[in-house]
């Protein structure tokens, strides 16, 4: 494979299309169209089709761009050791994995005391589903994978679970859809909008369990895969919504809401995992030690 090809379609498909693509690299759509059609050649299969006006990924271009993301991150630290050893200044490569349903606010904090130890830190974070991560740390792409659940035993990859901490959740509703609600929490949920996270989250059966437990039935306005959209959606008042307690703060600050009632049932919990049984890498230990402290269940 010419990687200088594999580099103008990765270009290309980073920047959303051949022309924009062109003028990053200063070379023409007509060299760089030849040039990844030499790519496609060579892989016997097209890695863009036409979309309207432009062209959009195949379902081989999104496969070999998953690739080319791995590759060319991998040079970057490649060129990053090398360099290191040459100016005597030693930094320490930390690779993240952080599931796709971590809120980022708890992920930057539960990441922010790896940048605070002794060593230069290069923080290198990668989100995805939480099976991927873990096929990455297996082969040992990835030095730790932040999550909201624990790795299951039926999972073949040989890595342990270290809890950092629990937090209650908290429901949230703007001040408009507050006042309107009638009765006390967890009652006025009853029949209230809501937006729920999505079915494949941990915690919506967490969450479909205890709304039984109360004999509550909601209209159920959305579901939400994204964290952070389901927020933006109950901000602008579409429906209650529930969010880590310990971001109760933030939450309230960002959204302009205002909390309606705790859920103290409701658990989220947040686990790190590594090869490592007993934990040595400087930056994971930072992190255990300081979530520990800070992540307490409320």
């Amino acid at each position: 494979m010419n990687f200088k090809h594999l580099y103008y379609f990765w270009a290309a498909a980073k920047a959303g299309g051949i022309v924009r693509a062109g003028e990053q690299l200063h070379i023409t759509p007509q060299t760089l169209s030849t040039q990844i059609k030499l790519l496609e050649e060579s892989l016997g299969c097209h890695l863009f089709q036409k979309s309207g006006r432009g062209v959009e990924l195949t379902p081989e271009g999104r496969t070999a761009l998953s690739y080319a993301d791995q590759i060319f991150s991998l040079g970057a630290e490649l060129e990053a050791a090398v360099g290191n050893r040459r100016s005597g200044v030693r930094t320490l490569n930390f690779r993240v994995g952080i599931a796709d349903a971590v809120p980022k606010a708890i992920a930057y904090r539960l990441l922010e005391p790896a940048l605070a130890i002794p060593e230069q830190v290069r923080l290198i974070c990668h989100e995805g589903h939480f099976r991927d991560l873990l096929g990455q740390l297996s082969v040992q792409r990835l030095d730790l994978v932040i999550a909201n659940e624990a790795m299951g035993k039926q999972t073949s990859v040989k890595a342990f679970n270290h809890t950092l901490g629990t937090t209650a959740m908290t429901f949230f509703a703007t001040p408009a859809l507050h006042a309107a609600l009638e009765g006390g929490f967890p009652q006025c949920l009853d029949g209230a909008p809501m937006l729920i996270p999505g079915s494949a989250s941990a915690m919506r059966q967490r969450l479909d369990l205890w709304l039984a437990e109360h004999a509550l039935r909601p209209r159920l306005i959305g579901e939400f895969d994204d964290a952070a959209l389901l927020k933006a959606f109950g901000g602008e008042g579409r429906g209650v919504f529930m969010s880590p307690t310990v971001l109760e703060d933030e939450t309230c600050a960002q959204y302009g809401v205002k909390v309606l009632g705790r859920a103290s049932e409701l658990v989220e919990e947040f686990f790190g995992i590594s090869v490592e049984r007993r934990i040595t890498h400087p930056c994971v230990a930072a992190i255990t030690r300081a979530a520990r402290q800070q992540f307490s269940r409320k």
